[in-house]
């Protein structure tokens, strides 16, 4: 099989998957929409610096941006946003990010008329945007930023022609979710407290809608320590809702008996609510839901009779992961991509009888890659704990130029998602290509505490986020190796924000790994809980424990306290706007391990914040971290070199 190839180590084949070309023709797709027989989408642009651009798709085909540059669409309510437009007939409004104001923008395209501010400057951030088309209003989650302490987050609507601001719901430490029947005259609603996170508990609520706009008597409609998710009324005007009461994120109808299962299997209909506006499933008809959920890892679209429970599975859909779905008039339209396949926008009709044709109309990366080049995903379960499993992806090495000496093994990169409530998927990405195609195995865990294998299995990371996540890691590298897939003396691991805490973890509390890589990550638990914004500032209650009744185990869990065991390279990148993961978290990491003489590095990019838009930092970082580990593990990557002067201190020669 390997006759004609180049034997060459590990991390010094020519790759045909460069750091350029990962950025050149990428772009972020969220909260894709059907408008009659258009589309519209958001569109993250590396080559813009990250700018976030409205894309509208016309019937015959022609693309256009809705919003001229400088203007940029995306929220900062919860850091992560989301939500962020809404339609009213042809009015597009939208947040924009320099100053989180609502604008207006024209229909026809952003040539047509320059965008209309609609608010004014304040302290305020606005997103989960929803249209009272009865009112000609808009309704919207206010997160006000003025004022001493946390900033206070309401349910308020908004009169797009004055701009004027009317707060709804208020005194819940967070709300999400405003979704109004046909008529507007009921409207449904999430909100949660201090230390419940979205994916632990939320209260359901549903209320009428006054003539004037305000809300009469709100009452509590859902099932108590429930995540509900996406309430939705039909066409009929019957309230739907995800719940996870049966341990399961699955469908229910609200009656007056309280929630009713729709449906009720083993399987997951949603995602954990980082960002607003997250959608899984929506009405084709009065009686018909098109849904989508994942079970072992693999994403599936049904259609679901909301009267008799029926899924049927839609078997013209081939991709095995999606996301953010909307259906409208018989139409649907949502992101979905494949081991081979990128996430694209995709729709298709679901409401008539025959083969279901799917259109593709956006790709989330124009990268092409030959099929004797792509590593394809491998699910993998391995053993957790005594008693337990987790979950993974493993792409071994793939390269049509390159092949391994038959006594040498790949090294393997292990990836840590963040959350640490999160999951990763195996969905074709650019990014593991870039190592499989070098000679470097990767495997995409899915440890304990992730979302995809119900409310157990999220749950079991309660008081074990720093211990579970780095046993799942060192199992899975145990069985790796024990399977002689990967070279257990040249294993690397790499993760940003909680996934970057797991790595520092694992270097510090294990001697798994050769080295790791923290992508804006978490070293002190203690100084997160005390610094980190509104959102996530009691995650770590559920995660390790109340703050600071258990002082001492937020300090034993976190490895600025136990430097003097991290003797590995480790290498450090940060955005220095970052609101999440403050720079000081990494900084003083890479400053006790400078005193440790251990060789560490420290890549910061100004401008960014949680997470890297910018096209130049996003190759700068990739290529940075694959010089790293050739340093570190004794390998010359191919291609341009990347001096690693400038960010790397090396350990003091011995006297």
């Amino acid at each position: 099989m390997n006759k004609n190839k180049q034997i060459a180590a590990a991390g010094s084949w020519e790759s045909p998957v460069s750091t350029d070309m990962i950025v050149a023709g990428s772009r972020r797709l969220a909260e894709p929409r059907v408008v009659g027989d258009d589309l519209v989408w958001l569109e993250g642009r590396p080559e813009e610096k990250g700018r976030v651009v409205l894309v509208r798709e016309r019937a015959d085909g022609r693309l256009i941006d809705l919003t001229p540059a400088p203007l940029g669409v995306r929220s900062r309510a919860h850091e992560y946003g989301g939500g962020v437009y809404a339609l009213l007939g042809k009015r597009v409004f939208f947040v924009n990010v320099c100053d989180q104001c609502l604008y207006e923008t024209n229909w026809d395209g952003a040539a047509s008329a320059p965008p209309r501010a609609v608010t004014t400057p304040s302290a305020r951030r606005f997103a989960d945007l929803t249209v009272d088309a009865s009112r000609q209003r808009l309704l919207a989650i206010s997160e006000d930023h003025a004022g001493d302490g946390e900033p206070v987050t309401t349910l308020v609507a908004i009169d797009p022609d004055s701009g004027v601001i009317s707060t709804l719901a208020r005194g819940d430490d967070f709300y999400s979710s405003p979704a109004l029947n046909a008529n507007g005259t009921e409207l449904a609603y999430l909100s949660w407290n201090h230390p419940d996170m979205p994916w632990d508990a939320t209260t359901l609520w549903l209320a009428r809608v006054r003539e004037d706009g305000s809300l009469a008597a709100p009452r509590n409609v859902g099932n108590p320590n429930t995540s509900h998710f996406q309430p939705t009324f039909s066409p009929r005007g019957e309230l739907f809702v995800v719940a996870d009461t049966g341990g399961w994120w699955n469908l229910h109808r609200v009656d007056d008996g309280g929630l009713s299962p729709v449906a009720a299997c083993a399987r997951e209909f949603a995602f954990p609510q980082w960002v607003f506006g997250m959608a899984t499933f929506g009405f084709v008809d009065d009686n018909r839901i098109a849904a989508i959920s994942t079970a072992d890892g693999e994403w599936s679209l049904h259609i679901v009779d909301t009267r008799s429970g029926e899924l049927t599975a839609v078997t013209e859909f081939k991709y095995t992961v999606c996301e953010q779905l909307h259906a409208h008039d018989g139409r649907i339209a949502l992101l979905a991509g494949s081991s081979a396949a990128p996430m694209s926008v995709v729709s298709a009709r679901v409401d008539t009888p025959g083969a279901v044709s799917w259109r593709e109309h956006r790709r989330a990366s124009d990268l092409r890659i030959d099929e004797a080049n792509l590593s394809v995903a491998q699910p993998m379960t391995f053993r957790a704990g005594r008693d337990d499993a987790c979950h993974g992806f493993y792409y071994p090495p793939c390269n049509a130029r390159f092949a391994l000496a038959a006594d040498e093994r790949p090294p393997l990169l292990v990836k840590c998602h963040g959350g640490p409530t999160g999951q990763t998927s195996a969905v074709f990405d650019p990014r593991i290509q870039f190592w499989t195609s070098r000679g470097i195995a990767v495997l995409d865990l899915n440890y304990r505490g992730s979302t995809g294998y119900g409310r157990d299995y999220r749950h079991s990371l309660w008081g074990n986020w720093g211990i579970y996540d780095v046993e799942d890691c060192r199992h899975a590298v145990d069985e790796l190796s024990a399977a002689d897939l990967v070279d257990p003396s040249r294993c690397l691991i790499s993760g940003g924000s909680a996934g970057g805490y797991t790595v520092l973890c694992a270097l510090t509390f294990d001697e798994v790994f050769a080295a790791g890589a923290s992508h804006y990550g978490i070293g002190d638990l203690e100084l997160l809980a005390r610094d980190t914004h509104k959102f996530e500032s009691r995650y770590l209650d559920r995660m390790v424990g109340p703050y600071p009744e258990q002082r001492d185990l937020y300090r034993a869990r976190s490895p600025i306290h136990h430097v003097e065991k991290l003797h590995c390279p480790v290498i450090f990148f940060q955005g220095l706007d970052d609101k999440v993961v403050p720079p000081n978290q990494a900084q003083t990491m890479v400053s006790a391990l400078e005193r440790n003489g251990v060789l560490v590095g420290y890549v910061t990019f100004a401008g960014e914040g949680h997470g890297f838009r910018n096209a130049d930092n996003i190759k700068y970082a990739l290529a940075a971290e694959l010089a790293f580990y050739g340093r570190v593990l004794g390998f010359v990557p191919a291609g341009p070199a990347i001096d690693l002067d400038d960010i790397l201190t090396e350990p003091a020669a011995d006297d």
